[in-house]
């Protein structure tokens, strides 16, 4: 029997627009197939996943190279489920099913919001939107790739979004809420409240999946999975979210290594100076706590999960954790240097095969999981071996000061780009000379602006007409700069600040 019809039969094979489909032709499929088809899509080639191509060659990951593979990641978990006991197959009916090109399809797209230079574009534009441009959600990357699917991208039934199926556009949404939404919730402790939201407050949540502009839309698609519970993913959302950590923290290490930048040295200190004087550090207070030593900035991270996963972060297992990376990966690869040869690359492959199969096979499905976790989780072992991978990315990758100077250029781009094309939108003069994509997306969102005004009263309902339109200038901006590439936001950084020297046809096109 064909697994994919016991599954989605409540509306999660329905589209916003019903389409003709041909014969044996797959709701899924052609999900997967506009996804891989997008222009959004083929810019993650262009774009940083965490250090440059510029700066490392084509050994390192870029954003398409990542999404890629978490999509591979995804549907072997996936099939994993499928394949797996009686219990766990009816209990992943129950909660809505678990289909491989569903998980696939998430995993393509589940990066296609995020701006030019890595996380700390995002963490920049984020600023810039609400600091400078006055937008109360800001920009969030998981949230732009939804309304990438949902309004920006276009296919032959509708010029907004790619009328994807509904179960495709929830298993994107791995924060499910919008940023606005938590303002008026109580403070609460980590420990207690869902991953990404972090402290609330007047800012809202931190990670979310929908601008309130697509709130409605996230609603309905999450309404056809009602034995998820509030603030859960679905479980293809969920598969999807375990790859892309899997993927993260093995691959990115598999980057690092050819690239040079993680030395055996420095790692097998940090790592071993824990493991022998774990109790001494065990004892030390947290101001005590010197990253500059060895062990410290381990066992600082250690107090971290364990305060706030208190779930399911056990010592024991964290030691242990531990003690497999420093084996594996320290002891086993990093002992010896990269040299680009067949012996270092089949090293590299067969450490991170070893560790993908392992971790990908250690899957666990829950009917009622805390709040901080999902009803598919990594198992409890596999998810202290992540924390320690991850550990060691942002240890010695992501906190190098070469790194970091990059960065703060970076995000100063970011930033100028922000302010130059704000200010030609707001030059009465000038403004109709800007690009036209620019001022197409100006048009259409302050048209959803307008909408939101009247189908949410609590929301825009006392906005004036000028709010609504510096509310559609001011995102139209975002999802400009969001789509670049790297090079894009460089180039027409300088076009905008006079300090290219190129010919002016550079800029065309933009």
């Amino acid at each position: 029997m064909d697994t994919r019809q016991k599954t989605h039969q409540t509306g999660g094979r329905d589209r916003a627009i019903i389409e003709e489909m041909r014969a044996g032709e797959d709701e899924f499929r052609i999900d997967i197939e506009r996804i891989r088809f997008s222009p959004y899509f083929s810019r993650l080639s262009a774009v940083t996943q965490v250090i440059p191509q510029a700066g490392a060659g084509t050994v390192v990951h870029n954003r398409l190279t990542h999404s890629l593979k978490v999509s591979a990641v995804a549907r072997s978990i996936a099939i994993g489920l499928i394949n797996a006991d009686e219990p766990t197959r009816k209990l992943v009916a129950g909660l809505g099913g678990c289909d491989p090109v569903v998980v696939q399809a998430a995993a393509a797209a589940h990066d296609m919001g995020h701006p030019p230079f890595g996380h700390l574009g995002e963490q920049e534009l984020d600023r810039v939107a609400r600091q400078t441009l006055g937008l109360p959600d800001g920009f969030e990357g998981n949230a732009q790739s939804f309304r990438i699917l949902t309004a920006l991208d276009s296919c032959d039934a509708t010029p907004r979004g790619l009328n994807l199926t509904r179960a495709v556009r929830a298993a994107v949404l791995k924060y499910p809420w919008t940023r606005n939404e938590w303002r008026s919730q109580p403070p609460g402790a980590p420990e207690m409240l869902p991953r990404g939201v972090g402290s609330v407050g007047s800012s809202g949540a931190h990670k979310f999946s929908a601008y309130d502009i697509e709130a409605a839309e996230m609603h309905d698609v999450l309404s056809v999975f009602p034995g998820i519970a509030k603030n859960q993913q679905t479980l293809e959302c969920s598969v999807m979210d375990i790859a892309d950590d899997i993927a993260y923290a093995v691959h990115d290490l598999d980057d690092f290594y050819r690239a040079g930048v993680l030395q055996y040295t420095t790692v097998s200190a940090e790592l071993r100076a824990w493991l022998d004087s774990g109790a001494q550090l065990a004892g030390t207070e947290d101001a005590a706590l010197d990253t500059r030593r060895p062990g410290h900035a381990l066992e600082r991270t250690w107090r971290h999960v364990a305060a706030k996963d208190p779930w399911i972060a056990n010592a024991e297992a964290f030691r242990a954790s531990v003690e497999r990376v420093g084996h594996d990966l320290v002891e086993g690869l990093l002992a010896v240097p990269y040299d680009g040869g067949i012996e270092a690359d089949r090293a590299v492959t067969g450490f991170t095969r070893r560790w993908i199969d392992r971790l990908q096979a250690s899957i666990a499905v829950e009917k009622n999981p805390t709040v901080r976790s999902g009803h598919v989780r990594l198992a409890d072992e596999a998810w202290h071996d992540v924390v320690v991978l991850k550990f060691v990315h942002s240890r010695f990758v992501l906190e190098r000061s070469d790194l970091a100077v990059y960065q703060r250029g970076q995000t100063r781009i970011i930033a100028s780009l922000a302010e130059g094309l704000h200010a030609w939108l707001e030059d009465r003069d000038d403004a109709a000379r800007a690009p036209r994509r620019l001022l197409d997306s100006v048009e259409a969102a302050t048209g959803e602006y307008r909408l939101l005004r009247t189908q949410s009263p609590g929301l825009f309902a006392q906005a004036s007409h000028g709010e609504v339109e510096r509310l559609g200038r001011a995102r139209a901006i975002v999802d400009y700069i969001a789509s670049f590439t790297d090079a894009q936001a460089v180039s027409v950084n300088a076009l905008l600040t006079g300090t290219y020297e190129g010919l002016w046809e550079v800029g065309r096109g933009l």
